[in-house]
């Protein structure tokens, strides 16, 4: 991730900065890896760049393994993919997420400074987002007193997931009323939205829908009537509407948006597509199987035999298989690309689910349908016109099923696939006898050694609030 200093040339490159304040660092004593003053928009793509980045990298090294989309291969033993989730496997993530937090707090102090609601609506929305993704990993953490070093605060006390869960959606409500779209966005050009007012507030309202439906069954939110609020006024809460308004970062491959992979080869050297995915790929005849991966071949590399993958958590020596597994295709990883924040195939997949369960009106066999066409053309692929046709496609009703094309839809998106399967047993995963933790999928991260060590009386009584520290050990909204 960024340093300060890496920071400061990727908003100078990036046009964040008033180059001509540059004369000014040489004259005065400063610390030149500091920036001492930012506009409220000096951040903004730091941020979604970096944020956006990791995200993708910690769906290919951890989610991908752990849902069955891929696997480590040759992989005699051990790995995500057999539920080997080791005491430190999240803190690259607590610590990134916690950095770039940082951030976002300064970008919205900047913003309330400088008397722009819309600059601080996006703080929020930004803020709401990478709270929800720690949280979701972890259970309890550090909210209050987080990032407040300068205030003394260096043993920040851990907030419950509940209270966290009503800050941030409470958060999001304000930042869809602080919205001015007579204002314009002056700090930069941004690198997701370029300014546009609507489409912010539209990535609100849709992380704010995502998010209450992972609340849902605890009924002390109101998130049921909160979402049906939100679904029957479009004109006050609008939401994604097609792939043009989803918070997808286009990565140009000019600097400093270059691909997060510096070799792209690297993203599918020892690697293999796991059966589970791929042959779900298969059985839709799915256009998406030739972006994601390649075609497996002959153990002699003559002879493509179709799209074929190795089982997660395979038993025996990888001498078994007489076939070289599809792997990925480099082409997702070598600019122009894409990263995945929020897909808008996610909020018609909500919208079919809530139909489904009758918890709102509507057409559910409508949204799903409308999901799964998103969800095939955000990667540049072509929706076949007989893809419905298909006995393994057509809407039959079932929660399984949308979330099935859910978990399709969510390939790439940060730890989204392993977030919607706590919530709802979905999809069902095949599992091994070589599978560790019991043949059961991990539902959380446990807390760093780091947070153990340095913090340790507040992370007891986490622990203690929590149930335990252990990998088992559901967090608030799955209880």
């Amino acid at each position: 991730m960024l340093s300060i200093k890496k920071t400061f040339v990727f908003l100078l490159a990036l046009g964040a900065l008033n180059t001509a304040c540059t004369d000014d660092f040489e004259e005065v004593n400063t610390d030149p890896n500091r920036i001492e003053q930012i506009s409220p928009g000096t951040l903004l793509n730091p941020i979604l760049y970096e944020m956006s980045s990791f995200n993708a990298n910690r769906a290919d090294d951890f989610t991908f393994d752990l849902m069955q989309v891929a696997l480590p291969f040759p992989s005699a033993s051990g790995g995500i993919h057999r539920y080997d989730v080791t005491e430190n496997s999240g803190s690259s993530t607590w610590n990134t997420y916690y950095r770039w937090l940082t951030n976002i707090k300064e970008m919205q102090a900047a913003a309330v400074k400088a008397n722009d609601p819309n600059y601080e609506a996006v703080s929020l929305i930004l803020n709401a987002w990478v709270y929800s993704l720690l949280t979701d990993s972890f259970g309890d953490v550090p909210m209050v007193d987080a990032s407040r070093g300068d205030e003394g605060i260096l043993y920040p006390a851990f907030d419950t997931q509940q209270s966290i869960y009503t800050k941030i959606l409470a958060d999001l409500e304000a930042a869809n009323s602080k919205f001015d779209p007579t204002k314009t966005m002056i700090y930069g050009d941004d690198i997701l939205y370029h300014n546009n007012v609507a489409k912010w507030k539209k990535f609100c309202n849709s992380l704010r829908l995502r998010l209450l439906l992972r609340v849902s069954k605890r009924t002390e939110t109101n998130a049921v009537a909160k979402m049906t609020e939100i679904l029957n006024n479009p004109t006050q809460f609008p939401v994604f509407t097609s792939n043009t308004d989803a918070a997808i970062l286009q990565i140009s491959g000019v600097p400093p948006l270059i691909s997060p992979w510096g070799r792209a080869v690297d993203f599918r050297t020892g690697r293999a597509a796991s059966s589970f995915f791929i042959d779900h790929l298969n059985a839709l005849n799915d256009p998406r199987r030739a972006r994601f991966f390649t075609q497996a071949t002959s153990k002699d590399g003559r002879t493509q035999v179709g799209y074929k993958g190795i089982p997660s958590g395979y038993e025996g020596s990888d001498t078994q298989f007489d076939y070289a597994p599809s792997t990925f295709n480099v082409a997702l990883v070598t600019a122009p690309m894409i990263t995945v924040i929020m897909p808008y195939a996610e909020v018609e997949f909500i919208k079919a689910e809530l139909a489904q369960k009758g918890i709102v009106t509507g057409d559910a066999k409508a949204a799903y349908e409308k999901g799964v066409k998103a969800a095939i053309e955000q990667w540049g692929t072509v929706m076949p016109a007989e893809y419905f046709t298909n006995p393994a496609a057509a809407y039959n009703g079932t929660l399984e099923q949308i979330m099935l094309q859910k978990y399709l839809a969510l390939f790439f998106v940060d730890y989204q696939q392993w977030f919607e399967y706590r919530r709802t047993g979905f999809p069902v995963l095949p599992t091994t006898n070589v599978m560790m933790n019991n043949k059961v999928v991990p539902v959380r991260f446990r807390y760093p050694t780091t947070v153990q060590t340095n913090n340790a009386e507040n992370y007891r009584k986490a622990v203690e609030m929590m149930g335990g520290d252990d990998i088992n050990t559901k967090v608030w909204w799955e209880k």
